[in-house]
């Protein structure tokens, strides 16, 4: 094999490789022979028909094969060689090719750049510490109880006010048509609950049994149903009948209803999965600002390729989204140019991150995947063994669970290093992160994220 370098520009790299003739011919009469031992010709036993004929008849595929595999061998051992990191598959375009004469190709691709990552003790970030109060505590168990309390029939004959159930029938229109999934009978929608959108509950408030009117609503701008976001819709709704909540007693009893043996104890628990929560929650705001400082001290160059690769991610969820109104007044191209920087900064951090954990031997193990299954499984009651089973029967989804997983571990490897101050904060500042990360998830709503990984 012989290999010359074409190009380096950057991380760009570009080689004219020739394999010699007498090499792939060599290896085309092997696996020639090889063949022969195995295939079925009529007028012959098996691994007795002459060579001449397995070549006229299996010669071209065989010679395909052989090429398709001299080239992959010629690439690793240059890779090998030269101790390169191709950052994506590299490109292979032939350039030469006849029966008896060398094999020439090109090899076009970009490396991993070098990362230097900074010291960690120069980086310093904050970690908010919130612990549940009990006015917390007493608030979710008064919203248990809600959930709890038995709905009465109200016989006599009173308006309806928020926190009613109504039992009602509805018939939506847009423009004067129906449309699926604007049509129930005998919905039971309780008032206050925003279960509806817009003004829809609202609009219900004084309304008695037999009552028969239209409610007017306007979809909002973000809905998931984009032929639907802006407009105006109309629903013919019929009151049946009138519930209100009773009571109910917060009690051990109560506590038993949720598989505890006294109200002390379920305070104690609901303290500790508040406490947990707020924990999650606060090491959540803690990566973003350390994700931050990461970024701002590292300016390395990145491969072009992942971040066009990145970008049109990016770009497809946008336009499966829709804009955000946020990018009103903007041209695509300004935009783009936004979401590419994006990119570019996701490509970076996971740069840096893969070789953060490279160096430090960092892996996940069967057991962090088994947990991760575990833990996504519990987000489907009901369905957990159906969710569990499905990770298991499909690698592709299992392997999507390996990338948060390695940076979280890389993340937490980090923060046993860099300078952490812990800050007392609030549900309110938890609340804020969260909102943050929502809006992270949306590609449209990247102005706020632009500095998110």
């Amino acid at each position: 094999m012989n290999v010359a370098e074409k190009k380096v520009e950057g991380l760009k790299r570009e080689f004219a490789v020739t394999i010699p003739a007498n090499e792939i011919a060599k290896q085309v009469e092997l696996k020639l022979v090889e063949v022969s031992k195995t295939v079925r010709l009529p007028g012959f036993r098996p691994g007795k028909a002459p060579v001449d004929l397995i070549r006229q008849r299996y010669g071209d595929s065989v010679k395909g094969e052989v090429l398709e595999q001299a080239i992959n061998n010629a690439t690793r051992d240059l890779m090998t060689e030269r101790n390169l990191r191709p950052a994506m598959q590299p490109q292979v375009k032939v350039e030469a090719f006849e029966d008896g004469k060398d094999l020439s190709y090109t090899l076009d691709f970009e490396v991993l750049p070098d990362v230097t990552p900074v010291d960690f003790k120069t980086i310093s970030v904050e970690r908010l510490v919130v612990e549940a109060k009990a006015d917390d505590v007493q608030k979710a168990i008064d919203d248990l109880a809600k959930m709890r309390k038995p709905l009465k029939k109200v016989e006599a004959a009173r308006a309806a006010k928020m926190g009613d159930t109504l039992k009602i029938d509805f018939d939506g229109k847009v423009n004067g048509e129906r449309r699926d999934g604007m049509k129930a009978e005998g919905f039971m929608l309780e008032l206050g609950s925003h279960s509806f959108i817009d003004t829809f509950e609202d609009q219900l408030v004084g309304k008695k049994v037999g009552d028969e009117t239209v409610v007017k609503v306007t979809f909002p701008d973000n809905y998931h149903a984009a032929d639907l976001q802006g407009v105006v819709a109309e629903f013919a709704v019929t009151v049946h009948e009138l519930h209100e909540p009773g009571e109910v007693a917060i009690d051990d009893e109560f506590a038993k209803g949720f598989g505890i043996d006294s109200l002390e104890k379920l305070k104690e628990q609901i303290t500790i999965n508040m406490n947990d929560q707020y924990k999650a929650a606060a090491r959540l705001k803690t990566k973003r600002v350390l994700l931050d400082k990461l970024a701002e001290a590292h300016s390395f160059e990145v491969p072009q390729g992942m971040v066009d690769f990145e970008f049109a991610t990016i770009w497809q969820q946008r336009e499966q989204q829709g804009p955000d109104p946020e990018e009103k007044g903007s041209t695509e191209e300004e935009i783009k140019k936004e979401y590419r920087d994006i990119a570019e900064r996701r490509v970076r951090l996971g740069l840096l991150l893969a070789e953060i954990g490279r160096k430090q031997n960092i892996e996940i193990s069967q057991e962090d995947l088994r947990r991760a299954v575990i833990a996504r499984a519990r987000e489907y009651p009901g369905q957990e063994q159906a969710v569990f089973e499905f990770y298991l029967k499909n690698e592709q989804a299992l392997n999507s669970l390996r990338a948060p997983l390695y940076e979280d571990k890389v993340v937490d490897y980090i923060l046993e290093l860099v300078n952490i101050t812990d800050k007392p904060g609030t549900v309110d500042d938890l609340k804020q992160e969260a909102d943050e990360v929502d809006g992270d998830e949306k590609p449209a709503a990247k102005k706020k994220a632009a500095k998110k990984a």
